[in-house]
């Protein structure tokens, strides 16, 4: 098995637990590199959705594929799995689901003494420079460091094609790349004004990119090079692909107030220049919004600090129902996220036969996690999509080795 990653050690076990002999080969100097980092060193393990239908919702790309390998090994079966091996799961008000430790190396610890325990060999600095199938079945591998091995089954779970090099041995074993391009991702926002506010976030907004047709409302986060938080990193996994095309430069609007209507915005502010009118309006957030962004969206949209509600022009009134609901910004660039090194493309997803995860183009070869052109939403998906594939691709060789 070739990628020491979630999806690598997940197949393994699975399949050494089984009774399979197992090799695990991983490029770099340590196991789990991923898992370590996400979820800011807490590991999102899965998410709480326990229905496979809805769960596969917040997949992008592959969504269709995996409605039947979560009826087979989804969220709950993860929990389940963990727990039987003293590792208990927390769910967070948003649904994310982390062990009760706060801390990755818990699952780091899990999975690597499952695989000790189920007997996987485990390889470090053991890249494989080429893979190609023996005539008479198996494969021959050719490592970085000139050794040669032979195996009768072939397990890839290299991770993210975050170029297309990374996904050269699935190519030279007949397979098909959609083109890689990040997923999940924050935006580049030169806008002195919006950088001033890093730090500030917003419990619920709605942002959208008409050119695109994307919408998400969810939390924001305002950070020292533009926008963040879970609404931006799902606009830019559904829209990945447009994003990319477009260059990472496109326009981008903000509803600062989603759960008010334009008529209720209005008749807000026409109430506080009754009611309020000889205060300043820079001194009179609406609520939820905190005082420094409340100031930045007056000022933003062309008042001065000394208005006050009762002196506000027709003009100025539509000026600020405009920033608040509809604050237009021009994205530049975008920013990997931190915790997250998530790709859209990878291998053509009708090559893969989704009950085994094995080729359908190289007998005896299978695939499982983020190789595949495969992505979901911040939250747990991802890895939730290793969990399972790597269960099935691991039960598959198992029966087959």
């Amino acid at each position: 098995m070739v990628g020491g990653g979630a999806a690598g050690f997940f197949a393994a076990i699975t399949a050494a637990e089984v009774g399979a002999a197992v090799t695990l080969l991983e490029r770099g100097p340590q196991f789990l590199s991923k898992v370590r980092i996400s979820g800011g060193g807490r590991c999102n393990v899965t998410h709480a959705c326990f229905e496979p239908r809805e769960f596969t919702k917040r997949y992008p790309r592959g969504d269709k594929e995996l409605i039947g390998p979560f009826h087979k090994f989804q969220a709950s079966d993860t929990v389940a799995w963990f727990e039987s091996r003293g590792v208990e799961l927390k769910t967070e008000p948003d649904g994310r689901m982390f062990p009760i430790t706060d801390s990755s190396q818990t699952i780091i610890d899990c999975l690597m003494q499952a695989a000790r325990d189920a007997g996987v060999e485990l390889r470090l600095n053991a890249g494989v420079e080429s893979a190609e199938r023996q005539g008479g079945g198996g494969f021959s591998l050719k490592l970085t460091n000139g050794e040669s091995l032979t195996c009768d089954r072939l397990l890839l779970a290299t991770g993210g094609c975050r170029s297309v090099a990374l996904g050269q041995m699935a190519v030279s074993l007949g397979h098909t790349l959609e083109p890689p391009v990040p997923s999940l991702f924050t935006f580049q926002i030169e806008a002195p004004w919006l950088r001033a506010l890093a730090g500030v976030s917003v419990e619920q907004a709605e942002v959208s990119v008409p050119s695109a047709g994307l919408r998400e409302r969810g939390p924001l986060l305002a950070t020292h090079w533009g926008l963040s938080g879970p609404v931006i990193l799902r606009l830019s996994a559904w829209g990945a692909r447009e994003l990319s095309a477009s260059d990472y430069k496109f326009p981008l609007l903000v509803n600062w107030l989603p759960q008010l209507n334009a008529e209720q915005l209005a008749k807000e502010l026409q109430s506080r220049r009754e009611s309020q009118g000889a205060k300043l309006v820079v001194n009179a957030p609406i609520a939820p919004l905190t005082a420094r962004l409340w100031e930045a969206l007056v000022l933003a949209a062309g008042l001065s600090r000394e208005s006050r509600w009762a002196s506000m022009s027709r003009t100025q009134h539509q000026q600020l129902v405009q920033q608040l609901s509809r604050s237009e910004f021009t994205v530049s660039g975008k920013s990997l996220n931190k915790d997250e090194f998530v790709t859209c493309g990878g291998v053509r997803l009708s090559e893969v036969n989704f009950k085994t995860m094995e080729s359908r183009i190289c007998p005896g070869l299978h695939f499982a996690g983020e190789l595949l052109d495969i992505d979901g939403i911040t939250g747990g998906f991802n890895f939730q999509a290793a969990w399972t594939t790597g269960w099935l691709a691991g039960n598959a060789l198992a029966a087959t080795g």
